[in-house]
């Protein structure tokens, strides 16, 4: 997984790595117990080093088409901006931002009708629908973020809640 150990781990690591881990327990390669503990080291791992120990002497090839798509790491695009656009060995768009950009054109769509159907073509309101929508989304897609809710902001206070009380 990593070229060099030492570097630290991201929650996107962390996250992949675990459910790489689920993956092995659903084909029996981990008991409950061993699938909890190293759970738990993957959520308090500090480097990359620790997450690869975890899966160390697990088979990995097998696991390159798990179900979730999200886990499969991007490369980067000649522009230097990540490339959420494609899984591995394809090209296009991925699926969460096609969903992304499907909203926007449904929504744009349903605008520009709702528009066209009111009898006032002299003022273009749909644009702003369209078009602030639509800047929010290209502005997250440009700079590689998520076309969803980042939800390890809620799922690490869930963890700390648990833990702590």
């Amino acid at each position: 997984m990593a070229s060099d150990p030492r570097i630290r781990a991201s929650d996107a690591d962390r996250d992949r790595t675990a459910a790489l881990l689920r993956e092995h327990h659903a084909a029996g390669r981990l008991t409950a117990e061993e699938f909890n503990e190293r759970l738990d080291k993957a959520y308090a791992a500090k480097t990359l080093g620790d997450l690869d120990q975890l899966l160390s002497d697990l088979p990995g090839i097998d696991l390159y088409e798990l179900p979730d798509h999200s886990v499969q790491r991007r490369g980067r695009t000649s522009f230097g901006l990540p490339w959420l656009l494609a899984p591995r060995g394809s090209s296009g768009i991925s699926p969460a931002w096609r969903a992304a950009w499907g909203s926007w054109a449904t929504v744009s769509l349903v605008a520009f009708l709702a528009w066209l159907l009111s009898g006032h073509p002299g003022h273009l309101w749909f644009l702003w629908v369209a078009g602030v929508y639509g800047i929010v989304l290209g502005g997250r897609w440009v700079s590689g973020g998520s076309p969803q809710r980042d939800r390890s902001r809620d799922r690490d206070r869930r963890r700390d809640r648990r833990r702590h009380g």
